[in-house]
């Protein structure tokens, strides 16, 4: 299996005033299906003070998926959206050609009281063909996602399509992300139950393949879709997320998507000189990296 896969550690990155692993994109690998980037936040003590707090800034070409695994969220955009992401539940917000938002600690738990902040930012890109859609955001609730247990492992369906399940977020291309959590030593065998390229988020705990030990702040790709098995360690979670290829290689420029250089640069402007739409009442502004 050596050839046939990629083990990636996360790399510091700060967000919102504090620090989150960077797990996607990387030098040899920029996608997994049409997943372009991920964001490992926390988990990371807050309160007395320090809140997430990410200003309002802007996206074109790609959905943010917000999924939360201890504290709250709440979710601003420039379509008037005001929605509180919990534990459990996935917000999925779709930029197309041009949406700005924040994200924010909710006001009810800025107080002395201490809380934990975990989860991922994920970014998905659009299809060539939908890149400059109107935008849109989808919520769904922990309790619409499809859960169930096989074999003492526990799985939660957060988007897309597998193990012969369809979760209520479909997103615009063929792709999955699926939440796996094994309180005791289990292999799960993956042939046949996903289709498309795969990526295996350890959360916490490990697993055990081929190359070795595989620990958690790490992720593992596999090339060729022929990673059928994997040996999950007492107490482990994993994020399973990919999907099929996307016909163009889209480019990332920031926090932009898109498929030639001048539309990257179009918005980059836009962005400057302050044409993007904006969040009702929110006056803050993140400028665009070294101006």
């Amino acid at each position: 299996m050596a050839n046939n896969t990629f083990i990636v550690d996360e790399r510091q990155a700060d967000l919102g005033g504090f620090l989150v692993g960077r797990l996607l994109p990387f030098r040899k690998k920029r996608q997994v299906g049409p997943f372009t980037f991920i964001d490992h936040m926390g988990p990371s003590q807050m309160g007395n003070g320090k809140y997430l707090d990410v200003d309002q800034h802007p996206h074109i070409g790609l959905s943010t998926l917000t999924y939360l695994l201890e504290g709250n969220m709440e979710h601003r955009d420039s379509m008037g959206t005001v929605q509180l992401i919990q534990p459990g539940d996935v917000g999925f917000m779709t930029s197309g050609n041009g949406v700005t938002h924040t994200e924010r600690t909710p006001n009810e738990d800025r107080n002395a009281t201490l809380i934990t902040m975990h989860g991922y930012q994920i970014w998905v890109a659009l299809p060539k063909d939908l890149a400059e859609m109107e935008p849109q955001f989808e919520f769904h609730s922990k309790e619409e996602l499809p859960t169930w247990v096989s074999a003492s492992v526990r799985y939660k369906l957060v988007a897309g399509n597998g193990f012969g399940k369809r979760s209520p977020l479909q997103g615009f291309s063929p792709l999955f992300m699926v939440d796996v959590y094994a309180e005791k030593a289990s292999t799960i065998r993956l042939h046949n139950e996903l289709k498309g390229e795969v990526a295996f988020v350890i959360v916490k705990g490990e697993i055990l393949t081929s190359e070795g030990t595989i620990k958690a702040g790490q992720m593992l790709i596999s090339k060729t879709n022929e990673q059928c098995e994997i040996c999950m360690a007492d107490d482990t979670q994993l994020l399973l997320f990919g999907g099929e290829p996307l016909k163009e290689d889209p480019i990332l420029m920031w926090n932009f998507v898109a498929y030639d250089k001048k539309r990257l640069k179009e918005a980059k402007q836009d962005w400057i000189e302050k044409r993007f739409p904006t969040v009702p009442g929110d006056e803050t502004y993140i400028p665009f990296p070294g101006g």
